[in-house]
């Protein structure tokens, strides 16, 4: 937050140094213009005045009496000069000899009908007008007044509220689940907010989940444990008295023999169920079955790979496909293709990786591809399984489950993956039914 006010204030200063800078532009900056520009006004002038002092002595030579024609003084009069940029002042010769010719400022002498006349002139064009000057400053103040609300806005209704939400992934990290975000009124920050609470609710869920199973499993196992003693002290009580040679006859050994074996028969059930018990699937797979196009599912993994491949040098492409709809959960499709990219990644050699696309059947396959594959060929059936890692990720950090929720999913969906390496190339395809 102190960053963003920093910059308000540089915006802010910025802007009041643009004004300053239009306005000593508009009093001061105004230069001589190149030329002789003013030459063309007192042109235009002189011609004004020849036809005033022609149309003058054509009305003196077309009516009676005696009328007197217009003095120089009475045509200067007839002149406009408020349209004129340079020309400041049109003065007659009064006939007072050299008092004509000191003038005030610079200026050109015409003669026209035997009459001369001084044009006085500026070698600048006239500065802008006072309402003009006012109108530039009113826009330039309005404009940075409306960069001011827009700043003043985002640090209220978009920073602000921000700041407020900075340290929820903190607190998600240290197992403090107890406190939703609200949306504020702007509805800036809608989907994060649904996303961090739904992630929020998600790892309670799984907190209980977890709490819930630990706590089955272990009065599974106290149950069994339990159990187990009875058959247990029995099969020890048998074993004591034939070692001590309590039972002679022949029939009754056999009896014995029988009931050990059926106690036996019993401990190996309780382990069985131990068993059964400690390899229940502890991952959940919820699917949301709907419809999906290919190409929805194949866009979002070039938007993502695409720059993260670029970035490593990794040359990535994706095959031509006919875009048809598929069966299943979308996010979770996109679940499955993203762990089968980044296995890629983590085993491939770096240099290229593909995804190829076929039909067959009703069912669409897309397989992605990589080089660089050190997987022993008689390590393949076993990469689907749950926490099995293959020999050549020694070095690299993993659970061994990623392929394993591959197939799950997959085949929750009503789907299949299959892997196969041939050469070098590491290929995993997954099906997917056509809708």
């Amino acid at each position: 937050m102190k960053k963003f006010n920093r910059i308000c204030v540089i915006v802010v200063l910025c802007v009041i140094a643009v004004i300053g800078a239009a306005n000593c532009f508009i009093l001061f900056g105004q230069k001589e213009e190149s030329g002789r520009p003013y030459r063309v006004e007192v042109s235009r002038l002189v011609r004004q005045l020849e036809r005033l002092a022609a149309d003058t002595t054509e009305n003196m030579t077309g009516e009676q009496g005696e009328a007197q024609p217009d003095t120089s003084e009475a045509l200067v009069d007839r002149i406009d000069l408020s349209a004129c940029a340079y020309v400041t002042a049109i003065v007659p010769d009064a006939g007072d000899g050299e008092s004509f010719f000191e003038g005030n400022s610079d200026y050109v002498i015409r003669e026209i009908d035997g009459e001369r006349y001084r044009f006085e002139y500026t070698v600048k064009a006239k500065k802008m007008t006072s309402g003009m000057l006012w109108t530039v400053n009113a826009a330039l103040g309005l404009m940075g007044l409306l960069v001011f609300f827009v700043l003043l806005y985002v640090r209220l209704k978009v920073l602000h509220p921000f700041t407020k939400m900075e340290n929820v992934p903190y607190e998600l990290s240290r197992g403090n689940l107890t406190m939703p975000l609200t949306e504020s009124k702007t509805r800036f920050f809608g989907r994060f907010v649904w996303g961090v609470n739904l992630l929020r609710e998600n790892i309670e869920q799984q907190k209980e989940r977890e709490l819930t199973l630990q706590k089955e499993k272990k009065t599974l196992l106290l149950s069994l444990s339990h159990d187990i003693k009875t058959p247990l002290s029995a099969i020890k009580l048998y074993a004591k008295a034939l070692s001590k040679g309590l039972y002679t006859e022949p029939e009754k050994q056999t009896e014995i023999a029988e009931s050990i074996n059926r106690k036996a028969d019993e401990i190996e059930g309780f382990v069985s169920e131990i068993i059964r018990a400690s390899s229940e699937d502890f991952l959940s797979f919820e699917l949301h079955m709907g419809e999906f196009y290919l190409s929805e599912l194949l866009e979002e993994l070039r938007v993502y790979y695409g720059e993260k491949l670029a970035l490593i040098k990794t040359e990535f492409t994706i095959g031509n496909y006919t875009d048809c709809l598929l069966a299943g959960d979308k996010d979770r499709a996109v679940e499955v293709l993203q762990n089968l990219m980044e296995n890629a990644i983590k085993y491939g050699n770096g240099e290229t990786i593909s995804i190829t696309v076929t039909e067959e059947d009703h069912c669409t396959l897309i397989s992605v591809r990589n080089g660089g594959c050190t997987l022993p060929e008689n390590e393949l059936p076993h990469i689907f399984e749950s926490f099995w890692r293959g020999s050549n990720a020694e070095h690299k950090k993993g659970s061994g489950l990623g392929l394993y929720i591959c197939r799950q999913l997959m085949r929750n969906m009503g789907g299949e993956v299959f892997a196969k390496i041939q050469d070098t190339e590491m290929t995993v395809t997954v099906v997917f039914t056509q809708v």
